[in-house]
């Protein structure tokens, strides 16, 4: 499952893409919105943990564990456990930000799951879940026998980059459904917040295409000569 290119040009992309995404969530939700709490008056500063964990978790460090394979020239196991660890902390992340989003709405008395968003949502955090157990149980510990291993894995990776590609489009859609509710309500739709969601949505694409694209390219040599698919 290679393009036949090195992948390491392409993760320099993300990475400096994931860096720029991050600032930029922060100054939207820091600067424009207001900033971050987890109990406030201001409930709406409890929703703005939600898109800055999001990012910062099941986006950016969702990618990262990705590329991980890809972008490191080191033995099998040390990528497995870093593999492994950034994801955990992207679906901790995820789920923590997930929560963030409910309990805004349960405070402000606004209904939960009424959008393709919040659905989709959803569907990502659990089969990102899944991803990670099934990952766990079948490559890390208890490990499942050579020949799972082997025809296990080709999937777990296509499977890996549905589940990323599905939380980038999630993702777009959260920040149009926000911006969408904030210009309702009065926001200026030329104005430096609407301009900042918009890029930070298109800086957020392009690091996800970034991503798929290290996956699916040759990584560099690894000291114990382990070739990733």
């Amino acid at each position: 499952m290679a393009l036949g290119i090195t992948a390491v040009p392409f993760t320099y992309v993300v990475h400096v893409l994931g860096l720029v995404a991050i600032i930029l969530v922060l100054v939207w939700n820091i600067h424009f919105r207001g900033g971050l709490a987890w109990d406030a008056d201001n409930k709406n500063l409890i929703f703005n943990l939600h898109p800055v964990l999001m990012i910062l978790g099941l986006i950016f460090l969702g990618g990262e564990a990705i590329i991980s394979y890809k972008s490191l020239p080191l033995k099998k196991e040390v990528k497995k456990v870093i593999h492994l660890t950034l994801h955990a902390i992207a679906l901790a992340l995820g789920i923590f930000g997930i929560c963030a989003a409910f309990k805004n709405h349960n405070e402000s008395g606004i209904a939960n799951l009424y959008s393709l968003h919040s659905w989709l949502g959803i569907a990502v955090i659990s089969l990102y879940g899944i991803q990670w157990l099934y990952g766990f149980v079948i490559f890390f510990f208890p490990g499942g026998t050579p020949a799972i291993r082997r025809e296990s894995l080709p999937w777990h990776v296509l499977f890996g980059l549905f589940v990323y590609v599905l939380a980038i489009g999630t993702a777009s859609l959260g920040f149009l459904e926000k911006l969408t509710f904030l210009e309702n309500s009065g926001l200026a739709k030329y104005g430096s917040e609407a301009l900042l969601v918009n890029f930070t949505a298109v800086i957020t694409i392009l690091f996800g295409a970034f991503v798929v694209l290290s996956a699916l390219s040759d990584a560099p040599p690894a000291e114990d000569d382990y070739a990733p698919i």
